[in-house]
């Protein structure tokens, strides 16, 4: 057998080395339409989302139908209260779970699955995170970036014939790609797979692996040495948890989801067959990213069942409590926070509702449409679960535990916030998002100026891409003068009652400013854009808010069409686009009215010390250790604690 690896250190890379590997697993072509992609290059197609695109009547059907049974089943067998206060999910709940097939939500039925679409998974995870975020967690990392998703995109057919039933009655899988010193950064991962005869021998450490502490199954990422035969790369591969050399050696705690399976796991000398690879050599970061493209709208959909439950309890709190002699909802403070609440729970959904849509039809390109509404959904999320707070006072800082013992309703305000704070950092945090959305809307001015600002270049690389810019921008800039938006009768079959087509011209009109505002930040920084990541947050913010905006007003007019709730649907959706468009007009103003260059600056002296004197006069309640713990490879010193649920 191949002697494994003996080094300590990760692989060392340069900054733009790491920016090459995550290049390369990239989607590089563009072979659908992108309804988002389209708008950060200034032209609005309306067309490609409206009219609002719906499931087939079987489909919604098989939907309900399992929703019905999980409603019940969260009713009656899921105590919440339970799980926050003895931090795990009781076996039986599991077992539940499993015999209703919640397992197999995602997986086609002739595998055992329940085969149900995007959109009606999203709407069970919506209601069962409702019941408890961190049973939500579980069946999300299971189905959403665990063994079945990748298998379903990228596995042979005897590898979902082996897996798929099993992931689907019995097997709990989980996603193992972070190490404790590699998160958004995988060109230096450092866990390997050395290739031997027809296995692969494992060694490393993963951080962070939902479901990793009871997982039967686990998609690892591994980097194979280049060697004869083998092009190596990171790689994907199904792996027996319960296989010799696999260890959990600690299961994670949180601020909040405390019920969640999170654990350390050490791989050593771990005999992994070839057939459980997924995909060939090289391709595990490019099947990780695609994966995550769906995948990424199940985390906003349960941040669309938080938004339903904080209305809910807003609704009834502001009702039933009075100051001043009438209910603390008509004061206009606590009025505004509520308006929020509702508006924005509206436009999420519709956000959530609409992705999923394209995604099931598969018609359009919807890897940034998922991506925005991941990080739109974190954001007003707990935006909206600290605004609740705020609405319930001393009693929403309380937890229901108290508020239970002294006679009140035991209501999780709370724990609802702490749960919903790790959305903005699991599966790509907001910074993270922000540069991989800026990436994408940005892709067809690299794609024909990229190599004007590559310093590898040749001249006439230089000057073909020149000439290449300059046909595309002589066709491409007239366009973002005019347009439908400066026509006041523009989109007027959104003229119900409520007047939505203004909202629609605005979204027009500011598509093709931000598509110009882009124009001139590449022209002005070049070969620094990159670097400018203040500015690209923003840009990406206003996208995802004329996204959101589009989506509410499709959706309010779907609404109406069929005759369920669309008046007020229309009225949600016009308080949405008027609260959404103050936050654009304020993104615009902080795109080049910011301090991003002074705060470069203090970050500089912070780390220099230069300001370590502002630190006197606290004690720090810190332990002892290091700030990133050891990895290195070798046999675990650790108890296993690992505990399949059977």
């Amino acid at each position: 057998m191949s002697a494994p690896p003996t080094h300590s250190s990760r692989p060392a890379v340069t900054e733009r080395e790491a920016r090459q590997v995550a290049e390369a697993a990239r989607e590089q072509d563009w072979r659908k339409p992108s309804f988002a992609k389209e708008l950060f290059l200034g032209r609005f197609r309306l067309d490609l989302i409206h009219p609002h695109p719906l499931p087939a009547d079987q489909d919604a059907q098989r939907g309900e139908e399992f929703l019905a049974k999980l409603r019940d089943f969260c009713e009656t067998k899921i105590d919440s209260a339970r799980i926050e206060r003895e931090a795990q999910i009781p076996d039986e709940v599991v077992d539940g779970l499993k015999e209703l097939g919640a397992l197999g939500m995602k997986i086609d039925t002739k595998y055992g699955g329940l085969g149900l679409t995007q959109v009606y998974y999203n709407k069970a995870l919506a209601l069962v995170g409702s019941a408890s975020p961190a049973i939500g967690a579980l069946l999300s990392a299971h189905q959403s970036i665990g063994v079945p998703q990748p298998l379903k995109m990228f596995g042979t057919q005897e590898q979902k014939e082996r897996f798929l039933p099993r992931c689907a009655r019995t097997d709990i899988s989980a996603f193992l790609l972070t190490e404790p010193d590699v998160g958004s950064d995988p060109a230096r991962l450092a866990t390997s797979a050395v290739p031997d005869g027809d296995d692969y021998v494992l060694d490393g450490v993963k951080l962070w692996t939902t479901n990793g502490v009871v997982a039967d199954l686990l998609v690892v990422m591994a980097r194979v040495p280049k060697s004869e035969g083998h092009k190596g790369g990171i790689t994907a591969f199904v792996v027996e948890a319960g296989s010799e050399g696999v260890t959990v050696e600690h299961r994670n705690a949180f601020m909040g989801l405390r019920g969640l399976e999170n654990g350390v796991t050490r791989f050593h000398r771990v005999r992994v067959p070839a057939a459980n690879r997924i995909g060939p050599e090289g391709a595990g970061l490019k099947i990780a990213l695609t994966t995550l493209n769906t995948g990424r709208l199940s985390l906003p959909a349960m941040c669309v069942g938080a938004g339903k439950w904080c209305l809910k309890i807003a609704r009834e709190w502001s009702a039933a409590r009075e100051q001043w002699g009438k209910p603390v909802a008509f004061h206009e403070a606590v009025g505004a926070k509520i308006s929020f609440i509702a508006a924005t729970t509206f436009a999420l959904e519709a956000v959530v509702d609409l992705s999923s849509q394209m995604a099931d039809e598969d018609r359009n390109d919807i890897r940034i449409e998922a991506a925005l509404a991941k990080l739109y959904g974190s954001e007003m999320a707990c935006l909206m679960a600290d605004e609740l707070v705020q609405i319930r006072g001393g009693r929403g800082f309380e937890t229901a535990a108290s508020l239970a013992a002294r006679g009140e309703r035991a209501v999780p305000a709370e724990q609802i916030l702490r749960d919903l704070r790790i959305n903005r950092i699991f599966e790509g945090s907001t910074e993270i998002m922000h540069l991989l959305i800026a990436r994408e809307a940005v892709d067809a001015h690299l794609s024909v100026a990229g190599d004007l600002i590559d310093p590898d270049k040749s001249l006439s690389d230089k000057a073909k891409a020149g000439a290449n810019a300059g046909v595309f921008y002589a066709k491409w800039l007239p366009k973002l003068v005019t347009g439908p938006g400066q026509l006041p009768r523009s989109y007027g079959e959104f003229r119900h009652g409520v007047d939505l087509s203004g909202h629609l011209r605005y979204v027009e009109r500011t598509a093709r400013k931000l598509a110009r505002s882009t124009f001139y930040a590449m022209s002005r920084w070049q070969g620094r854009m990159e670097t400018k990541q203040g500015f690209l947050g923003r840009v990406v913010d206003i996208g995802a808010e004329l996204f959101a905006m589009s989506a509410a007003c499709v959706r309010a007019e779907l609404l109406r069409d069929q005759g369920d709730h669309g008046r007020e649907a229309y009225q949600l959706a016009d308080a949405f686009c008027r609260q959404s468009r103050i936050r654009v007009e304020e993104l615009f103003g902080r795109l080049w009215s910011n301090t991003d260059d002074l705060d470069r600056k203090v970050v500089k002296g912070v780390l220099a010390g230069t300001y370590e004197w502002l630190e006197q006069g606290i004690v720090d309640p810190s332990g002892d250790g290091p700030w990133i713990a050891d990895a290195t490879p070798g046999p675990s010193e650790r108890e296993n604690v690992h505990r399949p649920i059977r």
